[in-house]
């Protein structure tokens, strides 16, 4: 049996994680039995800045290089403008494909062309899960109900995506369409495109 460093030793690739996928990202590598990947997860709250994604990726990928023989980027280019793929064609690392998680947990193919999700609303299993502190308190909708038409006004429907058969996930994803004003549908997905993706990784 090989001992804990000798294990570690044998782990070349490397994911660079945004936290709002940790949970997926993780399980989806233990049950693909991919013991020579190792994970490092971003703060997920850098999604409320998205200008700063692109130079937290710039330091982990310093960081870590000269440790791994391959480094892939679990992240969409989530608002940031191309400014993401300018730094990875910088260090020629390549990311999972998509705009961000809601594309590629709903299929990034099925996303594009569904001209009815332009006024949508998305939730995944980790923004269902965290809604109340990452969204509600974060924007003082707790404190503020007027803020809800300025935020929403625009979307028509509220969509969870969903990676997880999560009954108390579903039906709270119900009560955040509630409170929002939003007509609800649900979506389960299972992890799409971000499992195809990982699961490339090893061959």
């Amino acid at each position: 049996m090989l001992s804990p460093t000798e294990q570690a030793s044998q782990k070349n690739t490397l994911l660079l994680t945004c936290g709002a996928l940790a949970k997926e990202v993780v399980t989806l590598i233990s049950h693909n039995h991919l013991h020579h990947i190792d994970i490092q997860c971003l703060p997920a709250h850098l999604h409320h800045r998205p200008v700063l994604i692109p130079e937290a990726i710039r330091k982990a990928i310093e960081k870590y290089r000269h440790r791994y023989q391959n480094i892939f980027v679990i992240y969409g280019d989530c608002g940031t403008a191309g400014a993401l793929d300018e730094v990875l064609e910088e260090y020629g690392i390549e990311r999972i494909p998509g705009p961000h998680c809601f594309s590629f947990f709903e299929g990034n193919e099925r996303f594009a062309n569904n001209e009815d999700d332009v006024t949508s609303f998305f939730l995944t299993d980790f923004f269902c899960r965290h809604f109340d502190k990452f969204m509600w308190q974060q924007y003082g909708l707790d404190k503020s109900p007027s803020m809800l038409s300025f935020m929403f006004g625009n979307y028509k429907k509220l969509v969870y995506v969903a990676q997880t058969r999560d009954k108390k996930l579903y039906d709270k994803a119900r009560e955040i369409a509630r409170r929002l004003g939003l007509e609800f549908e649900y979506r389960y997905r299972g992890y799409s495109d971000l499992g195809i993706y990982i699961e490339s990784i090893d061959k």
